[in-house]
This record gives structure tokens, C-alpha cells and sequence, in this order.
């Protein structure tokens, strides 16, 4: 049985990537609302730790798991190690002498102990002095209250996460409010939408970008690109030796590492690092958001009718936070991109046969369940290999950032 799990970044306050959390979003059999809490988490703690390796799934970054009271007092967080996973006690956990005494022991054991949801009760103070992170809705929770909750809490060594931070002027004032981490998809919206030109600095990048994704382009030209820089020439080496290609002998010059990927490989390897360059004042997690999209569309499209231009689903998913990235409006950058149409009218209209293996890429990482299989279905690929899909994409990531 697949299992269909989300994860959600978390960052610190310069914007760098701290955890994840992990989130169990069910099975066509199951959905998650027709699952207990209990089965919910010991479901995702079995395909995470024990099926798929957490270093898969969370990049080797700590997890931020939910548990329940029951799960608490039957001790399920000591069968995972204590550097890999945060317990993060849900909000209808009562504080009980057992709860108490149950999250003494794992604070003591090494794990760290986070409190999900957080209202203010003097009940539970004792839950909040063996805390380590307390989590609060930033969005809907009332300025007032948050002040309040906050001065409450200024007498105690506990760090504070903002969550469902949406957009960059919450994260701005989370961050003026005292908070340390941040949870949602802030980084990956555009700061300004602003209609002129880029950025001196980015126009050398971007036009080397329009010639790599120039069907005119040649090796040789490519091999020019790379020979000249030796941050690019670091990087393919690093790119190919790693684990994702499981290779038994190192390539260990740049020529062999060419002949080893090919055009299109190349052509695609560069676009990477120069989209990389594009965004590096950006959280490192939006670059590799944007990678695991392109792998998942690629991977979508080769179990689907449009095989043939699988490489360019790799490009829709890579660019669909190009407007993020840049700062600039999504219409002005495909006006200068040399890109398939039916690229430029997915990302510019949300339209078009290309569209669907977006939203579903979309949705699976967000653990929407219901909108992906209705994206799923349009691109007429069985939901079988998905799991594996994704998992497969992740790596792809991992390898490049």
C-alpha cells in the first residue's frame, strides 16, 4: 500500500532551511480524514524511518513529527534516534502527571519537544518549561493574544515558530515579534512584482540561460561554458559522483563528465546551476523546491501520453518559481526565454495539456490529497508509481543542493 506523505520546510530567521515537518496525508484507500491520529503517525514513522530512510525524505534535517497522548505513553518516539526526530505534541494532548512525566523522559533521552498549536493555559505550564520550540498559528491567532502569549512565555528557555507564515510581510513581522523559525510558503512567492528590466548583476546569467535552453546550442558550446568556470566545473564533477547516479569508478575530469551525461543531460545541468546562481540571495529550499517539481514532472510525463517531451515537463516544473527567484513578473520572463509555448501557457495562464502535471506536482508536495488526484487523473498516469516518483525526485535535489 503507497502511502502519500508532505513535508513542509521550516527556516531560522536568516531564511535557511532548519527542518521539516513531516505530515501523513493518507491512501485512495484510506484519506487522512478517515484515519486515527495513532495511525496517522505510526503509519508515516514506518514509511519514513523504516521504508524509505529519513535521509531520503528529509534531506538528513531533523523531522518535526505529530503524536498523540497514546502514542506518547506507549514510548513510539523511542524506537527513532533523538538527533533525526522532534516530537511535536498536539494541541488536545491533556497535561497529565503520565504526558509530564512521558516528555520529561524524552527530553532527557536527547529528543527535542515542540508544542503544536499553542494557546496560553496556566495547565500547561509544565509542558512548556520541559519544551524546547513552541508553535503558534501566526495567521489566525490575534496580534493582542500573540503579544500576550508571548510575554507569558519571555520567563521560559523556549524558542518560537511562527506557522502558516504565507507571504514575506508575515515572516517580516513574526521575525520583529521575537519569533526564531518559520513554517510555510513565504519563500516561495514573489517578494515585489516588478515590470522593467533585471537586475545588471542577473543579465549575463539570464541570457547564458536563454542560450542553454536554445534548441541552437551545442555541446561544444556547453563545453565552453563549463571549461571557463570553476565553480561549474565543481559542481558537474560533485553533480555526477554523487549518490544519485550510484556510480562504482569517480569521473574525475570535466571532459569525462560531459561524455558521461550527454547533451541534453549537460543542457539541463547547466540550466540548474545558472537558475541556482539566479536565485542566490533566496532561501536554499526554493531552489530545491524547484528541482524536485522538474524531476516529478519529468518522471510524471514519462509514465503518461507525453513522453516524447518529458524534458520539457522538467523545464515547467524548474520554472514554476522563476517569478519567485527573480522578482520580476512571470509574463516579462517568458517574453525572453526561448521556452516551449505550451511552457509559457501553463506558467503564464495555469492553462494548456501541460498544466495538470504542475498542479499534481503541486499538490503532492503540499499533501493535498484530493487536488492531486484530480490533477493525476488529467495527466492520465496511474497513481501506483507516485510514492517512488516522488521519493526519486527528492533525491534528484538532494544531489544538486
Amino acid at each position: 500500500m503507497d502511502f502519500y506523505i508532505a513535508r513542509q520546510p521550516i527556516f531560522n530567521v536568516k531564511e535557511r532551511l532548519f527542518a521539516y515537518e513531516l505530515l501523513y496525508r493518507g491512501t485512495e484507500e484510506f484519506p487522512l480524514d478517515s484515519v486515527s491520529g495513532e495511525r496517522a503517525t505510526t503509519s508515516l514513522l514506518t514509511s519514513t524511518f523504516l521504508t524509505e530512510g529519513v535521509e531520503t525524505v528529509s534531506n538528513s534535517k531533523p523531522c518535526f513529527v505529530n503524536f498523540t497522548e497514546e502514542l506518547l505513553l506507549r514510548n513510539i518516539p523511542a524506537s527513532f534516534p533523538p538527533g533525526r526526530l522532534v516530537i511535536e505534541i498536539l494541541e488536545d494532548v491533556e497535561p497529565t502527571t503520565k504526558i509530564i512525566a512521558a516528555c520529561q523522559k524524552f527530553s532527557a533521552a536527547g529528543y527535542k519537544i515542540a508544542l503544536d498549536d499553542f494557546i496560553y493555559h496556566e495547565k500547561f505550564e509544565p509542558l512548556v518549561r520541559i519544551a524546547d520550540i513552541i508553535k503558534i498559528d501566526f495567521r489566525l491567532t490575534p496580534v493582542d493574544t500573540i503579544r500576550k502569549t508571548l510575554q507569558r512565555l519571555s520567563k521560559h528557555d523556549v524558542k518560537l515558530l511562527a506557522e502558516k507564515v504565507e507571504s514575506r510581510y508575515e515572516f517580516d513581522r513574526a521575525a520583529e515579534f521575537g519569533f526564531t523559525y518559520f513554517q510555510g510558503y513565504f519563500f516561495c512567492k514573489p517578494e515585489k512584482i516588478l515590470i522593467k528590466e533585471l537586475a545588471v548583476s542577473k543579465i549575463t546569467l539570464y541570457n547564458l540561460l536563454a542560450e542553454v535552453t536554445g534548441k541552437k546550442t551545442t555541446i561544444e558550446r556547453l563545453h565552453d561554458i563549463i571549461s571557463t568556470d570553476v565553480a561549474i566545473s565543481y559542481k558537474l564533477l560533485r553533480f555526477i559522483n554523487s549518490a544519485y547516479f550510484y556510480r562504482l569508478q569517480k569521473v574525475k575530469t570535466v571532459k569525462q563528465g560531459i561524455a558521461y551525461l550527454g547533451e541534453n543531460q549537460l543542457r539541463r545541468f547547466l540550466i540548474l546551476v545558472i537558475v541556482s546562481e539566479l536565485s542566490v540571495d533566496k532561501p536554499g529550499e526554493l531552489v530545491r523546491l524547484c528541482l524536485v517539481r522538474a524531476k516529478f514532472c519529468e518522471l510524471l510525463a514519462r509514465q503518461s501520453r507525453l513522453k516524447n517531451v518529458a524534458m520539457e515537463l522538467f523545464l515547467l516544473g524548474l520554472f514554476s518559481l522563476i517569478d519567485s527567484m527573480l522578482d520580476t513578473d512571470i509574463n516579462v520572463l517568458m517574453d525572453k526565454l526561448p521556452v516551449a509555448e505550451e511552457i509559457k501557457q501553463a506558467l503564464s495562464t495555469q492553462s494548456g495539456k501541460y498544466i495538470p502535471f504542475l498542479e499534481a506536482a503541486i499538490a503532492y508536495e503540499r499533501g493535498q490529497i484530493h487536488k492531486f488526484n484530480k490533477a493525476l487523473l488529467l495527466t492520465g498516469v496511474d497513481s501506483g508509481p507516485v510514492p517512488d516518483i516522488y521519493l526519486r525526485s527528492l533525491q534528484y535535489a538532494n544531489a544538486l543542493v
